[in-house]
């Protein structure tokens, strides 16, 4: 029988599921065969949304979006199924991520929590397939941060003989540095906004869910004094690890910056070319001070296609040869597929037993075998 998985994600940017067939060898190396893009219902967008901020009846709106979430995640499954002429018994168990909603490590008592809105016994009943979810408790649990998660998937996929960093711009910036010493300690964090506060401005300002390949941006200009005040925020000064969401970088957010640098006025594509400028910065300025012997960097993600944002970070990390700042497509990993397939290499460990997290990335006290087990 071959190690069929399926993954799935739903990221920050709530702009789909991206869903793969993956098949993973015993050491662990992941081919992704098959890559299915589901869209959100508007209203199940909406939702989760609403959820990323106390509000009434939260339970009961919750437990609903997690039930349709379970159904969306179970098409997706079913269009794999369909594409690749298997069977669900053909597959070993599915990792499903679910919807991220409130990601607070170490905060209030001192553990904190993370919140993944999903059915997974529900997806387990429709799909007939095994399903391995809620991978983010288990490293808090041990004082972690409970994300990034990906790093460790990209170190067993991507690792060569130069340090070598993978960047993922999704909602969320993160970045995993993989020296070439495997002795030397391999580290990995969230930079800060990747997509989510543009995607926000353009949605708010003229009506488009983001900004296509930039766009927008490149008619504005850069607000110098919005810029240096948004990056003067504490988080972009922690030292790793770290992690965030939009519990911080949310609309309110930017509306305080908005406000204290008298900018409510300013065209609005002024403040996009602002926030493209944002993401890219805080990406270069963590990947220069914690990655300064970086000699190639891998982008994945769906901040990949916007071209004036590649642009930017590009001329933003002028100190890596600009041939080597490259799609993991390089690799023979499509950008849209990198975080779906890690979360089916994840499903791969958990049934392996096999430890999935890195201490030195997420701050937990140890190596710990990360998610939850729903039987078919």
């Amino acid at each position: 029988m071959k190690n069929y998985y399926i993954g799935i994600m739903s990221g920050t940017s709530m702009d789909g599921i991206d869903a793969v067939l993956a098949e993973i060898s015993d050491d662990g190396q992941t081919a992704v065969l098959c890559h299915k893009d589901v869209p959100f219902e508007k209203n199940l967008k909406n939702t989760y949304f609403d959820l990323q901020a106390p509000s009434d009846n939260e339970l009961h709106k919750e437990a609903l979006a997690a039930n349709h979430l379970a159904q969306h995640y179970h098409l997706a499954c079913v269009a794999i199924l369909q594409e690749a002429k298997l069977q669900p018994s053909d597959i070993s168990a599915i990792g499903a991520h679910g919807q991220t909603i409130r990601h607070q490590p170490q905060s209030h008592d001192g553990i904190g929590y993370t919140k993944q809105s999903l059915n997974p016994a529900l997806l387990a009943e429709l799909t007939g397939i095994d399903v391995i979810a809620d991978f983010r408790s288990r490293d808090i649990a041990a004082g972690g941060q409970g994300a990034p998660l990906v790093p460790a998937f990209h170190a067993a996929q991507f690792a060569c003989h130069e340090d070598l960093a993978i960047l993922n711009i999704g909602g969320i910036a993160n970045l995993s540095l993989i020296p070439a010493n495997r002795e030397e300690k391999m580290i990995g964090f969230d930079c800060g906004p990747g997509n989510v506060l543009m995607d926000h401005w353009i949605q708010q300002s003229i009506g488009q869910s983001f900004d296509e390949n930039g766009q927008w941006a490149a008619k504005g200009q850069v607000i110098q004094k919005l810029l240096s005040s948004m990056l003067d925020d504490d988080y972009f000064k922690k030292a790793p690890p770290k992690s965030t969401g939009r519990d911080l970088f949310n609309p309110e957010w930017l509306q305080h910056h908005l406000t204290i640098n008298d900018c409510l006025n300013q065209r609005p594509e002024d403040i996009q070319a602002t926030l493209l400028a944002l993401t890219a910065q805080s990406i270069a300025q963590d990947l220069k001070l914690h990655g300064p012997k970086t000699k190639q960097l891998l982008i994945c993600g769906g901040g990949i296609n916007n071209q004036q944002l590649m642009a930017h970070l590009k001329n933003a990390c002028a100190w890596i040869p600009q041939d080597n700042i490259q799609s993991t497509a390089v690799k023979g990993v499509d950008p849209q597929t990198v975080e779906a397939a890690a979360f089916a290499w994840l499903a791969w460990a958990h049934q392996r037993k096999q430890p999935a997290n890195l201490p030195a990335v997420t701050g937990a006290k140890g190596l710990r075998v990360l998610g939850a087990h729903y039987p078919a």
